[in-house]
């Protein structure tokens, strides 16, 4: 599950259960990903926080494809899966659109606008030095106001520190998501790490 040693829920005392406890009401289970911060709390708590902020300031759908652009471009399947479960559950996107953004398309029903959102979230995890004016020009073309663009940014940035978290500590999704997704989708969303066994 991951390569280092995380708290046993059985041993958890303190912030550790706090944050075992509250993920545990939150998620219905006790996710990986809430594990692997077993030792730093605090900075779970952090980015919790960091991440609450930029999230409740965006339109939901937007926040999703931007992190799921993130998230499949750092290879990441933990964050491929659950956010794109959130985009299928929410009937954000279809079944076949989410399958075509993983692979590389533009996603089949997806806006101009989603699909600028998009391609600025994927340049700033791949190399948010390539970001140009004329990135942020077009998503202003599409009625994007500086601060929507700001929030966009800072999504796909925040991104990059949860996911490459993770995948450096070994931490594999969850088994849940054999059983929650069609295969199809499953295997467009598993973009690095595999899903735990168990």
């Amino acid at each position: 599950m991951t390569f280092i040693e995380t708290v046993p829920e059985a041993d958890a005392t303190g912030a550790v259960q706090a944050m075992y406890d509250t993920d545990r009401r939150v998620f219905g289970d006790l996710p990986n990903f809430t594990r692997a911060y077993s030792h730093r709390p605090e900075v779970y708590a952090a980015w919790r926080a960091l991440n609450g902020a930029i999230k409740g300031g965006m339109d939901l759908r937007r926040y999703e494809l931007a992190t799921i652009a993130a998230a499949r471009r750092l290879r990441s399947s933990y964050c491929s899966l659950a956010h794109g479960s959130v985009l299928l559950n929410n009937e954000f996107v279809t079944p076949d659109a989410l399958r075509s953004l993983m692979n590389g398309g533009n996603g089949a029903g997806l806006s101009d606008v989603d699909v600028a959102v998009i391609d600025l979230a994927d340049k700033v995890a791949d190399d948010a030095t390539s970001v140009t004016q004329a990135d942020i020009d077009r998503l202003r073309e599409h009625g994007l106001s500086d601060t929507d663009i700001t929030d966009v940014i800072l999504a796909a940035a925040a991104r990059s520190f949860f996911s490459k978290s993770l995948d450096a500590l070994g931490v594999s999704p969850d088994a849940k998501y054999n059983d929650t997704l069609d295969p199809a989708v499953r295997e467009a969303l598993t973009v690095g790490r595999p899903i735990a066994a168990e």
